[in-house]
């Protein structure tokens, strides 16, 4: 069955969020321990549902307070730190002007995640979004990625999901989808790529998923 639908992540794979995040894991480190956190540790919950991450991190803490600091600073500096990756709003461009259709999957909030797509001129191209408020269960669950595929009503073999995390490519795969990481991953390992939960391709570029798309 040929590929007609490509689901992507939206922070580290569409949107270079990476700063805005990890300042706002330090913003609520500061908040609640009064010091910053290991910057390393934090990258490595890129992905994680945030609710999930705060439980592990803070674990003294009502988790809904500690969102509740995270976000309330990231709402306020969202807009000034975020970029699009390189060539990837050009393919996404490129995807539908051959016909694809185009699904953003992510554990962001919708408001955030809207706000973004707006900025980079690219939610006219997007078919549907699932928010981490449209499901129960949350990556690497699938549900996610079946919400997806349900609401544009196709099977899994006719998508491929673009990620940067395993938490992305776990996903996918519980969902019978297959995967593709991005180069640009910040918190996946060479040997969690090579491995045998790993993705089955790799874009080097954005541009790299038209010839995926074509040949799977």
């Amino acid at each position: 069955m040929a590929i007609d639908t490509v689901i992507f992540d939206f922070d580290g794979t569409i949107a270079n969020t990476n700063q805005v995040i990890i300042n706002s894991w330090q913003h609520t480190y500061m908040a609640r321990n009064g010091a910053p956190g290991d910057e390393a540790e934090i990258v490595k919950s890129f992905g994680e549902p945030l609710a999930v991450t705060m439980a592990k991190v803070f674990p003294d803490f009502d988790v809904d307070e500690s969102i509740k600091i995270y976000r309330g600073y990231q709402v306020q500096h969202f807009s000034d730190m975020i970029e699009i990756f390189p060539g990837v709003k050009e393919s996404m461009e490129k995807l539908k002007a051959e016909g694809y259709r185009i699904a953003v999957v992510t554990s962001r909030m919708r408001n955030t995640t809207c706000e973004g797509m707006e900025a980079f001129g690219i939610e006219h191209l997007v078919d549907t979004l699932v928010s981490c408020e449209d499901t129960d269960m949350h990556k690497p669950n699938p549900e996610p990625v079946l919400k997806a595929l349900e609401k544009l009503e196709i099977e899994p073999e006719e998508a491929v999901m673009v990620g940067d995390s395993m938490f992305d490519i776990r996903c996918a795969h519980n969902a019978g989808v297959k995967a593709a990481l991005v180069s640009w991953a910040v918190a996946v390992s060479d040997e969690e790529r090579n491995g045998p939960e790993g993705p089955e391709y790799y874009l080097e570029e954005a541009d790299d998923i038209l010839d995926i798309v074509k040949e799977a």
